[in-house]
C-alpha cells in the first residue's frame, strides 16, 4: 500500500507542469525577436551551422544592432564592453535548429535581465499628434530614424525636422498626413 501511494505520488508530481515550464506571451520579447531575426538570416545566407561559425556572425550582427537589441547582445556578451560572455549559450543550440524560445528560456535562467528586456512602443505617425509629443519623443523619433536636429532649440524646431524626414522615413505616414 505505501508503495502505491508514494508512485502515485511520483505520477502526480510528473504530470503537474513546473512552475518555469515555457515563456509566458510577451515574455523575452527582445531575445524572441532577435534570434528569430538572426535565425532567419543564417539561414538565408547559407551560414555553416557550427557553433563557431553563429558565433562569429552572431558578434558581427551585434555590432550593427541598436537600442534594446544592442543590450540583449551587451548581456549575453557579444559586445566589446560586455562584462560576461554567454554566446555558446546562443550559438550551441542554434547549431542544433533548437527553437529560438527554447534558447531564451534558457538563457532566463542564467540572466532574468535578458526576459525583462522590451521593446518601446512605436508611435503611428500617421494619426499621432506632433505638437502633443513630448521632446523627448520627437528625438527618439529621429533617433530611430539614425536623424539629429542640431541647433534645434525648441520643441516647434523638432518637429519640423521630424516634417521634413517623413517622406524619407514613413512615406505613407507623410503621404496619410493631412493636417501637415
Amino acid at each position: 500500500m505505501l508503495s502505491l501511494s508514494g508512485l502515485s505520488v511520483a505520477l502526480v508530481l510528473a504530470l503537474v507542469p513546473g512552475a518555469a515550464e515555457g515563456l509566458k506571451e510577451g515574455e523575452c520579447e527582445v531575445c524572441v525577436a532577435f534570434l528569430g531575426k538572426f535565425y532567419e538570416s543564417l539561414k538565408a545566407s547559407g551560414t555553416n551551422f557550427n557553433s563557431a561559425a553563429i558565433e562569429k556572425e552572431l558578434l558581427r550582427s551585434c555590432k550593427d544592432s541598436k537600442g534594446k537589441e544592442n543590450r540583449f547582445c551587451y548581456y549575453i556578451g557579444a559586445t566589446t564592453d560586455a562584462a560576461t560572455k554567454i554566446i555558446n549559450e546562443v550559438s550551441k543550440p542554434l547549431s542544433y535548429h533548437v527553437p529560438v524560445e527554447k534558447i531564451c528560456e534558457k538563457l532566463k535562467k542564467k540572466d532574468s535581465q535578458i526576459c525583462e528586456l522590451r521593446y518601446d512602443k512605436q508611435l503611428d505617425l500617421t494619426t499621432v499628434d506632433l505638437k502633443k509629443l513630448k521632446v523627448k519623443d520627437l528625438k527618439k523619433i529621429l533617433e530611430e530614424w539614425g536623424e539629429s536636429c542640431k541647433g534645434c532649440a525648441e520643441k516647434s524646431d523638432f518637429i519640423r525636422k521630424i516634417t521634413e524626414l517623413m517622406p524619407q522615413y514613413a512615406p505613407a505616414a507623410a503621404k496619410a498626413r493631412t493636417d501637415l
